[in-house]
Parts: structure tokens; sequence; C-alpha cells
């Protein structure tokens, strides 16, 4: 644990590092809980820097960031991605939200849990270093219903190079919730070195097609003939170009991933010959690679972040789900309990 700076109100801010032996070595933030750092080796066993982030909290805290809110490793809450014009209703309430990704609420609102201290809470187990953040999220905080207590788990593996991050929460009044972390990862990043040519596979036969405002239309639209079929890994800019905006979409995932965690993604990137197997439980993947950085932020090792300077694989609920009775519920209800597991499998490729 070290200091890693102070909050304009005066509050001290933490950095932690968790690590195992064979090369992996992950830092992360109570503020938000952003993932500032993760090395993992190349091929040739070099390791090296794969997320999008800064080195002290002011860069997470200065006005160009919160101006363009990229969500570097943040944790997102209450409510990870779009809620149609920030509206919903449960059990015949209405409930408006704040509109700060016009005209939708996007990530928890203004103030959503990647600007919010969490409690740090180090540890071990039989598999390795753990960190648990908690944090208490009052009773119509940012416009949600109900106190909710979340907790998420980061643990690095002793006996590969793996991140788990296990999130869990309960409700003491019924709530809406989708939880997930917005790492930006590039697994060969330096200056100049966009994720273009990373090769992605996704297993999803469906996506959701979206309105010019990125809220689903509720279609749970074929991936076959479209620039949204990863069934086949290719790289990322290959069919970019013909997705209006870039990607920033929904993938549908299997049935089956609900019943545990289950293979949602593959990443390689050829240079350095680093692979990222992503993991989940959850019914969907957010594909984004970071079409709106500007450039405007200038990161770790003096890397200037452009567009497709990282991309995130969201693991989490699908947009929008209050406002769509056909998609999976995410309502969280008093004496139910929240659990998901997702884990960021690294490793290398000789080809």
């Amino acid at each position: 644990m070290f200091p890693f700076g102070t909050l304009p109100d005066g509050t001290a801010t933490e950095l932690f590092t968790l690590e195992n032996t064979l090369g992996l070595r992950l830092t992360v933030t109570n503020y938000g809980g952003h993932v500032t750092s993760l090395h993992v080796p190349d091929r040739q066993g070099q390791p090296g820097d794969v997320v999008l982030g800064f080195d002290t909290l002011t860069g997470y805290t200065n006005p160009v960031f919160l101006k363009e809110n990229p969500y570097f490793g943040a944790l997102i809450g209450r409510y990870g991605n779009r809620i149609a014009q920030g509206r919903f209703t449960l059990d015949g309430h209405p409930y408006q939200l704040p509109i700060n990704d016009p005209p939708n609420s996007l990530h928890g609102g203004t103030l959503g849990f990647d600007k919010r201290l969490w409690q740090a809470v180090p540890g071990t187990t039989d598999e390795g270093p753990t960190l648990a953040l908690n944090y208490r999220s009052a009773d119509g905080e940012e416009g949600y219903p109900g106190t909710l207590h979340v907790q998420v788990v980061y643990q690095v593996l002793a006996a590969a190079n793996t991140v788990r991050l296990t999130y869990s929460a309960y409700a003491e009044q019924p709530t809406v919730l989708n939880l997930t972390n917005h790492t930006y990862f590039n697994l060969n990043l330096g200056p100049g070195r966009d994720i273009l040519g990373h090769e992605l596979l996704v297993p999803a036969d469906r996506y959701l097609p979206v309105d010019d405002t990125q809220i689903p239309t509720g279609e749970l639209a074929s991936v076959s003939g479209t620039p949204f079929d990863f069934r086949q890994p290719h790289p990322l800019g290959a069919r970019l170009g013909q997705v209006p905006g870039g990607y920033d979409h929904n993938l549908v995932l299997a049935e089956a991933m609900r019943l545990g965690p289950a293979l949602a993604a593959t990443l390689y990137e050829p240079t350095s010959g680093r692979t990222l197997a992503v993991h989940t439980d959850q019914p969907g993947l957010q594909l984004y690679t970071g079409n709106q950085l500007t450039g405007n932020l200038v990161g770790k090792q003096g890397i200037v972040y452009g567009p497709h300077a990282g991309l995130a694989l969201e693991t989490q609920h699908f947009p929008d789900s209050p406002n769509h009775a056909g998609f999976p519920s995410t309502v969280l209800r008093p004496g139910e309990q929240f659990r998901s597991v997702t884990e960021w499998r690294f490793g290398v490729r000789e080809d």
C-alpha cells in the first residue's frame, strides 16, 4: 500500500499492488477502483504494461479527464452502460437519473462508483493476493432507489497470470444493478501503437443494434454478415470502417455462461505475442474501441491516448435493461445476493 494523492476535499487515496512470481503485477487505487497498471510478460518474457491509465491521482481528477470521462480502469455502477433518457420504472415508481451522456444516463451518473472512495482491505488466500473494495451507495444516490452494499474483490492468481474480479452486492430496497470494470487493454502499449491490429474472437451469435444515441432497439440481431461477427478471429481494424463511430456495442453471450464463468473473448497482439482470454458469467460483453479518445490525455510513459489507443471488453448485463422486458433482468431485491465473476487470463503465443 502506498499513498496515491489527495482529493480536492483533502481525502487521501491509496494505491495497492498485487503480484505473483510469474511476472504479473496489478496496481489498483481505492479511488474509483481504478486499475492504474497491469504488467504481464510478452513472448520474450519481458513484462510490459497493457492498460491505459496514469501514474498519479491527478490524472484521474484533472479537468480534461473529467470532461472527456473515458473511465480508464474504473469500477462502474450503480448501472454500467446507458439508460435511455435516464428514466426507468420499478414496481410502478418512476425514477430519473442524471443525464451525463445526453440524452441518456451513462455508467451510474455524474458521480458514479468510478468517482467514489472505496474502503480497501488487502488480504490473501491459497490462490493468491486479494484486494477487497467495499462501498455503501445510499438510497437516492444519483437517483437510484435503495441503499446498496457492494464489494469488488481483485485477485491475482499465484499459479497463473490471471486477474479475477468477484462482484457481490445486496440491497435494502428494490433497485437495479449492473456492475462492470472499464479497463482499456492494449497488449503492445506504447507511443503510436493502437489496437487496430489486435485479433479478437468473441463466441457470440447475436448483438444488440442501437439507435443514434447508443440505446438498444430491443432486437437481438444475428452477427452473420455484419462487422459484429467475431466468431472467427480477425483484426479489430478490418471492419471498423463499416461501423459508424466505431465499435461501442453489446455482444450477446451464450445462455450457458450464466451458469458460471465461460470464455467470452480472446485477444491476440501479433507483435508482442501477448494474449488475453476473458471469462465471465455475465450475459453481455460491451466492445468499445476507444473511438472517443481525442489525444488530449497523456498517460504513463508520456503516451498520448488518441483514438483506438485501447479497447474495453466490459462484461455486464445489457444496456438499458430496466426499459426492456425481454432483456435479462437487472433488478436486485432485498434478500437476494448478487454475485458475478470475471477473469482476465493472460498468456503468450510463440508464432
